[in-house]
C-alpha cells in the first residue's frame, strides 16, 4: 500500500506521522509569561541537534482552527527562554494532565501540584520532581507549513541531573525510566534495553 502525502488533508496527515515516527521523546517544557505566570506543556516534536553548542528543538503548532499561539511560543517570543524538563514514568499523569488546552491564566504547575523551583541561568523554573532539567535560551524560531509550526531552537545554557541515575558522564535510561510518546493516546515506558558496541574501522 502507499498513500499519497500530497492527498491527505492536515489531520490526517498529522495522525499518520505521529504513529509513525515513534517513540518520541517528551519535552516538559516550563516558561513564563511577562506577568510571570509559569506555563507548563509537553511537546513531542522534541530532538537534540547539536553538541557544540549544545543545541536542542521544539516544534509548536498552533491551536484549534483559529490557528491561536500557544502559551509556551508567545512565552519563548517574549521572554526567549524556556527550560525542557524531562517527563519520566513517576510524571506520566502529569504529562496528560497537563496537555489540555487551558486558558492563559491557568498554571499547569499548580494544576499538576507540581513543585517550581529556580532556575540558575533563566527566569522559567524547573521542575524538582523531573530528573533532568535543560535551562535554554532561544537561539532562533523557524515559521514551517501553512499551520505554520513554529521549530524553536534553543541553546542549553544548564544541565541538572540528579547524582544518582549519572554513570561515568552519561545518564543511565534503566535509572531515568523516561517515557516516550507514540500514535494516537498512546504512551511507552523505555524498559526492554538492549546494548550494541559500534563497530570499530580503523582509520587508513
Amino acid at each position: 500500500m502507499f498513500i499519497d502525502a500530497t492527498g491527505l488533508d492536515e489531520r490526517a496527515a498529522y495522525r499518520l506521522l505521529i504513529s509513525v515516527i515513534v517513540p518520541r521523546p517528551i519535552a516538559f517544557v516550563t516558561t513564563v509569561n511577562d506577568a510571570g505566570l509559569v506555563n507548563l506543556a509537553p511537546f513531542s516534536f522534541f530532538n537534540g541537534i547539536s553538541g557544540d553548542p549544545p543545541l536542542v528543538s521544539i516544534a509548536i503548532g498552533r491551536r484549534g482552527r483559529e490557528r491561536t499561539k500557544k502559551d509556551t511560543l508567545r512565552n519563548i517570543e517574549s521572554t526567549r527562554e524556556f527550560v525542557v524538563n524531562v517527563a519520566t514514568e513517576e510524571l506520566a499523569e502529569s504529562v496528560n494532565l497537563s496537555s489540555g488546552d487551558y486558558p492563559p491564566e491557568v498554571s499547569e504547575v499548580d494544576l499538576a501540584k507540581l513543585t517550581a523551583v529556580a532556575s540558575d541561568r533563566v527566569k522559567p523554573p524547573r521542575l524538582r520532581e523531573s530528573p533532568i532539567n535543560l535551562e535554554c535560551r532561544l537561539v532562533e524560531i523557524h515559521e514551517l507549513g501553512a499551520g505554520p509550526t513554529s521549530l524553536v531552537i534553543g541553546e542549553v545554557l544548564r544541565f541538572h541531573v540528579r547524582d544518582e541515575i549519572l554513570s561515568e558522564g552519561v545518564v543511565d535510561p534503566a535509572k531515568l525510566r523516561p517515557i516516550a510518546r507514540l500514535g494516537g493516546d498512546f504512551y511507552c515506558r523505555v524498559r526492554d534495553l538492549f546494548e550494541m558496541k559500534r563497530p570499530h574501522v580503523p582509520r587508513r
